[in-house]
């Protein structure tokens, strides 16, 4: 049985970083005491359920006390790590990381890469990529990175053309040819799965997909390459509590071969250990 505590909260905009910090805040600060366990904010899917098996399995070998929060948005976890109300978290990938700080002026650097989640392109009505009749609907996440990574991933796979250089901050407006005329809705990341009723297909970022009971390795239309791709999902923390005894610890055990075995046994290449 989970022993973690969960929090829905609400995407937040990059200005209303001091609601968040409320929403967030306790009235102690978990980064600072390093005597007390270390609190991390993750996604439910699959960072919580990593770091739970890490918690169950191999936390009290280590000497590690561990305290597990999800929240199922990209912006908290990040403002929660930032003000201190988390001492660490487990969510996202480098390139997002770099962009949030730059929009909000946070100080959140990565200590270990742990998996990569294949982002996929998915339709509940057709059945390739090349089904999709001229001026189709596809969703996209609206973040900077991941939908200019979602734009990178149907550029590769031939459905459109992108301008050259655009990497992850590529937007619809970088679209230099689009033979099926598609129409892009720009949705926040968690809203993609729910969206395929109403769109005719969603590129959907994998723990979002895994919660959706999508098998990216099967149902996706077009997959993300794990070769040379830059998107692992990361531990973090905030600059200056890299060398928290219970960071190091937790960095460990989340590269051990218990671990890469976990990550390879239960997501059946949905989720790829980067270790």
């Amino acid at each position: 049985m989970r022993n973690t505590a969960k929090f829905t909260t609400a995407v937040l905009a990059a200005g209303a970083l001091t609601l968040g910090l409320t929403a967030c805040g306790s009235d102690k600060d978990s980064a600072s005491d390093t005597s007390g366990p270390l609190v991390v904010a993750a996604s439910p899917t699959p960072h919580a359920e990593i770091l739970d098996y890490v918690k169950d399995n191999l936390a009290k070998d280590a000497g590690l006390d561990l305290e597990v929060k999800e929240f199922t948005d990209y912006v908290t976890p990040n403002t929660a790590t930032e003000d201190g109300s988390v001492g660490a978290n487990y969510f996202q990938t480098q390139p997002y990381l770099d962009e949030f700080n730059k929009k909000n002026g946070t100080h959140i650097v990565s200590v270990v890469d742990v998996h990569l989640e294949p982002l996929g392109l998915y339709s509940h009505k057709v059945k390739k990529a090349d089904d999709l009749k001229s001026g189709a609907t596809v969703a996209v996440p609206n973040d900077t990175v991941n939908e200019g990574r979602a734009l990178q991933l149907l550029a590769s796979h031939g459905i459109i053309t992108l301008k050259d250089g655009v990497g992850t901050a590529a937007t619809p407006s970088d679209i230099t040819e689009n033979p099926k005329k598609l129409e892009f809705k720009e949705l926040e990341a968690a809203q993609t799965p729910r969206s395929l009723d109403d769109v005719d297909a969603a590129v959907v970022n994998g723990n979002y997909a895994i919660e959706a009971d999508l098998k990216p390795a099967q149902d996706a239309l077009v997959l993300e390459s794990a070769k040379g791709n830059p998107n692992s999902n990361l531990l973090a923390v905030k600059e200056g509590h890299e060398d928290d005894p219970r960071v190091k610890k937790l960095a460990k055990l989340l590269n051990s071969p218990e671990v890469k075995k976990f990550i390879e046994d239960k997501y059946a290449g949905a989720v790829l250990p980067s270790f």
